[in-house]
């Protein structure tokens, strides 16, 4: 994986976010020691992790031959404080339990609430603290991107995209609520379908993928055809890493996902493998994931058994299919992308791997 240990990004990065963290306490010292749990909640969260959107800004950056230095770190570790933001966000709007393994930040403020023994219902406090919480996370976004040091000509050209991304992101996931309550029962297979890669467009894709690699390479000034074939990588890979998040969600391994197994079909997420198996299951199987879809107490029996509806229906292989093809595109993409170095290619070709490995 020389995209992310050949060039020790995954150590520098956290070692760039725990020195903001640090600088932060700092400035929220004065508040008092309330403030500690407050950002101890997004520092669990910046622990870790493949470091996958820094390393796609990283490489936008160092593809185009620019230097690998303390500033391009630093700004690239914007990426995933953003990332923080959409997890606690997501999180609350999910209402999640875990989150890698871990109670989700609300859980846990709502837990202390409780230990306490405060006044006011501990549910509403803690989704309060988590959504603040991802509201700093935000603020820091910009902060730690403004001020990273990278030449103000860099930062002055990867600016539009930066703030498209945090627009377009707010909007995907209002649309992904907005599914939801919506529901699917009036639409046809391909229109759950067409919905389903917009979601997935503007809620995960674009801003794990096309969006970090595209702000990179305008700070670093790329010419239109370069940036031109790397947004057609960034958008075919993007995709094709949330489908592969998508199928973790119900077949991944809890131990790896750090959620439990099935946990998206208990948030009644309306994904690529759930249209894919209402258009193609047999009238029992549709009806078990019409009546498991969005039970939050769905016991892990009728998980196995809606795994076993997604199998027979070709959902998991039609799925995997559309993984498979969004990888070959990207390859195809970075192929025809011209002015790249030749270390920078093969760190995006190496990514292509990481992004929809079947453990990832």
């Amino acid at each position: 994986m020389h995209a992310l240990d050949g060039v020790d990004l995954r150590p520098r990065v956290q070692q760039a976010l725990d020195d903001h963290l640090t600088r932060q306490r700092g400035v929220l010292e004065d508040l008092g020691p309330p403030m500690t749990p407050l950002v101890d909640s997004v520092a669990d969260l910046l622990s870790g992790g493949k470091r996958l959107r820094a390393a796609f800004f990283y490489w936008g950056w160092r593809a185009l031959g620019r230097p690998d230095d303390h500033a391009v770190v630093r700004a690239a570790s914007a990426m995933e404080i953003f990332q923080a933001a959409a997890l606690l966000h997501d999180d609350v709007m999910d209402n999640s339990d875990l989150r890698r393994g871990r109670p989700t930040a609300h859980r846990t403020f709502s837990t202390w609430h409780q230990e306490q023994g405060w006044a006011g219902d501990p549910v509403r406090f803690g989704h309060a603290a988590a959504v603040l919480a991802g509201d700093l996370c935000l603020n820091w976004t910009d902060e730690v991107f403004a001020t990273s040091g990278l030449p103000a000509a860099a930062l002055q050209r990867a600016r539009p995209e930066f703030d498209r991304m945090r627009s377009q992101l707010m909007g995907g996931q209002f649309l992904d609520i907005l599914e939801g309550a919506r529901g699917w029962r009036d639409l046809a297979p391909e229109q759950r379908l067409e919905r389903c890669l917009t979601v997935i467009r503007y809620k995960s894709a674009r801003y794990s993928v096309e969006q970090p690699l595209l702000i990179g390479a305008d700070a670093a000034d790329a010419a239109t055809g370069t940036r031109v074939g790397l947004a057609g990588y960034g958008a075919a890979l993007g995709e094709a890493f949330q489908l592969r998040d998508d199928v973790l969600g119900v077949f991944g391994d809890p131990e790896q996902t750090g959620k439990p197994a099935g946990d998206d079909l208990r948030e009644g997420k309306h994904t690529v493998l759930v249209a894919h198996a209402l258009a193609h299951a047999d009238p029992e199987g549709v009806e078990l994931i019409d009546a498991s879809l969005g039970t939050a107490d769905l016991d892990d029996a009728t998980v196995q058994d809606v795994r076993d509806v997604l199998v027979r229906s070709t959902a998991l292989e039609r799925t995997e299919e559309m993984i498979s093809g969004g990888a070959r595109r990207a390859l195809q993409a970075l192929d025809r992308t011209p002015g790249l170095t030749d270390e920078g290619r093969q760190a995006l070709r190496d990514l292509v791997a990481i992004c929809t490995d079947r453990a990832l």
